[in-house]
């Protein structure tokens, strides 16, 4: 699932720089996603062993967007639930109010 995951996102964005972020977890150390990352240029990010912290802001978007819209919603084919995590990215990037940021969006917050 890791690869074919990563070797979607090559495909979907050629000529873009990515970062990716995981944890230390065997899918993320293995010499396959490795030499994958590296022949795509992808520059590899991972928490640091023992903070937690570190991956504190995807554990909370991933919260979120289980309590926001996931559960709520029944997907019947692979392709409404990738359809249904895009728009909710959107929504959350451009729409949802965070009172963290000043009762920004995280794109009005950015820009």
């Amino acid at each position: 699932l890791v690869m074919k995951t990563i070797k979607a996102a090559i495909e979907a964005n050629p000529g873009v720089t990515l970062i990716l972020h995981s944890d230390r977890s065997f899918q993320y150390t293995s010499k396959e996603y490795v030499r994958e990352v590296s022949k795509a240029g992808i520059t590899r990010s991972m928490s640091r062993v023992g903070r937690c912290i570190d991956n504190a802001p995807m554990e909370s978007f991933w919260s979120h967007f289980k309590d926001e819209y996931y559960y709520d919603h029944t997907f019947i084919t692979y392709e409404e639930l990738v359809s249904g995590i895009a728009g909710y990215i959107n929504y959350y990037n451009n729409e949802r109010y965070q009172w963290k940021l000043k009762s920004l969006t995280p794109a009005e917050c950015r820009n």
